[in-house]
């Protein structure tokens, strides 16, 4: 009888401890494995085609010595690549898929995205949902990052949606940036 009832008061206080708070630790492991953080952030470059050639020459990658660029052409030359990769940019390039072969296209690394932090939490609906607010930023940043459509430099700011479950908080699929 007294050790059921031992066990009984120490199943209670387990039970009075254990907190179904999210807190920034939990956040950020849940972040980190679900979004797959650290991320290689690239860029698409088609090597056949003259608007991405120009992009190229206007960033200097051929004066910097990492791509050539063929400024003439042959008809028979058409669909061919303008642009080729040195050995100075091989470091940065990407496996090809069979698609991006076909398409010649190449993905060059432009930076990793690595989180940071977790800034702030809000518990909604009596603690049961949470809108987690993280900081990320761009590391081993590239000499390609010059064709990057966005700043590098900036703080990331984005926020993501987490649910408590009977077996913990899970993120939902819809982020917010």
């Amino acid at each position: 009888m007294k050790n059921t009832l031992n066990l009984l008061i120490a199943l209670l206080l387990f039970a009075s401890c254990s907190s179904n708070d999210l807190d920034r630790e939990t956040a950020l492991k849940l972040i980190k494995e679900e979004k797959l953080y650290p991320k290689v952030i690239d860029q698409e470059i088609y090597t056949g085609d003259p608007v991405h050639a120009r992009k190229v020459l206007e960033t200097g990658l051929e004066k910097s010595g990492y791509v050539t660029v063929q400024r003439t052409r042959k008809i028979m030359e058409i669909g061919k690549p303008i642009i080729s990769f040195t050995d100075k940019a091989k470091p940065y390039l990407l496996p090809q898929t069979q698609e991006d072969i076909e398409s010649g296209v190449w993905r060059v690394k432009i930076a990793d995205e690595v989180l940071e932090e977790v800034t702030g939490i809000q518990l909604l609906e009596g603690g049961k949902n949470a809108v987690v607010e993280y900081k990320t930023a761009y590391k081993n940043i590239t000499p390609f990052s010059k064709l990057a459509r966005f700043s590098l430099a900036d703080n990331n700011i984005q926020k993501t949606h987490f649910s408590l479950y009977e077996d913990g908080w899970r993120m939902e699929n819809k982020s917010v940036r």
